[in-house]
Parts: C-alpha cells; structure tokens; sequence
C-alpha cells in the first residue's frame, strides 16, 4: 500500500471552522481541532523565521477608531499572491489591542536545521532565525 504525496503549498478546507489550511496539517491552526491521528500528536512549527508583535493604544479624548487587520503577501517579483482582512473591530477611547503577526513553516521531519538554514545564511537572505519586534 502506498501513501499519496501531495504537493507542498496544497491546501483544503477545515471541516470545523472552514478555514483554508495546508493539506499536510493534523490540526487545524486556526481553531487548533484534529484533522487526522498523526502519531506524535499535535502538527508543531519546525520554525518561525518571523514573528511582529505590536500594540494599539486610543488615547483616552476622542471618538472611538475603527481598525482593519490585513495580511499581505507578496512573491520575490513584488507580485501580491495573498490579501486576506483577518480582523475587524473598534477601540474606546483609553482601550487597547495587542496584535502578533508570525509566519509559521513547517519543513519534513527528517530535514536538519543545517537544511532548513535556521542557524546558517541563506543566499540573499541572511539568517531564518526567529525574531521578534514590538511596534509601539
């Protein structure tokens, strides 16, 4: 009996929550229920090459602001492949939104971090170390 090989990038539905995720995910990452028995468990990053995290904070005179989360991405040519508004919502005056924006990758499990280019420079690219920034 063999097992079916689908590409990397394809992707499907999640039955709960209707979300568009990767094929190859046990869980869903965005309402986190199993998709299938994978033995190990839960599907875990092998790495996050970026992570933003920043905060929101209306002052406490004025009328309340309205805000709109949107994510986009972009190919190595400058094309947009992605444009996704992922939140909407408003803020009283004095209230305060925290956001983190990470960028998740999972790589085949027999690959090293040599492979992966986690701790060495990749050409053009520098490093694929985790970071962090906080935006105020």
């Amino acid at each position: 009996m063999s097992i079916r090989q689908t590409p990397a990038g394809a992707t499907r539905t999640c039955p709960h929550c209707r979300a568009v995720i990767l094929h190859s995910a046990a869980v869903c990452p965005s309402c986190k229920k199993h998709l299938r028995f994978v033995p190990g468990g839960d599907a875990v990053p092998t790495f996050s090459p970026l992570r933003v995290e920043g905060a929101i904070r209306h002052p406490n005179a004025g009328e309340a602001w309205e805000y709109s989360v949107l994510v986009t991405i972009t190919n190595d040519r400058g094309e947009e492949v992605g444009r996704q508004v992922v939140g909407v919502g408003a803020l009283q005056p004095g209230e305060e939104r925290k956001f983190t924006f990470a960028v998740q990758m999972f790589a085949p499990t027999a690959m090293t971090e040599a492979e992966r280019g986690v701790s060495n420079a990749i050409a053009g690219g520098g490093e694929l170390t985790p970071t962090t920034r906080r935006v105020r």
